[in-house]
């Protein structure tokens, strides 16, 4: 991937500070053995999570969303690019291809032109010599 000075990544724009006090970190107390814990938390566990604890669930689900709605804005910004691209390539070619039908049209004009002065002169020179024998 493509970093500048000074402009996080993607994994770095993901990543959400831990909340401090309860659950968080290394010295967090979040073992499998309800007997390890303090009886608060294993109430607390029951009866659902602390509210530090959804608003940090919150703020990481709405950061992701963020970078998810940024990542998407910019795929769309290319997208729209690489059509605008194919529209001039496109355009290009048809104007080529206008030029040459324009042309052709023109030389097919010409050679018709040809073709029925020519075989006007063979019925004329044959018919002239016809009279003649």
């Amino acid at each position: 991937m493509r970093e500048k000075a000074g402009i996080e990544s993607d994994d770095e724009i993901r990543r959400v500070p831990e909340m401090g006090g309860e659950g968080a970190g290394p010295s967090s107390t979040s073992g499998r053995d309800p007997e390890s814990r303090p009886p608060a938390e294993t109430n607390q566990r029951k009866r659902g999570r602390s509210p530090a604890d959804k608003e940090h669930k919150r703020l990481k689900r709405l950061l992701r969303n963020r970078v998810s709605a940024q990542q998407a804005r910019e795929r769309k910004k290319a997208y729209l690019n690489e059509l605008e691209v194919k529209v001039k390539q496109m355009e290009k070619k048809n104007s080529e291809l206008e030029e040459r039908v324009s042309t052709l049209q023109n030389e097919n004009q010409m050679l018709r032109l040809i073709l029925k002065n020519t075989t006007a002169n063979r019925r004329g020179s044959t018919s002239a010599n016809g009279a003649d024998g």
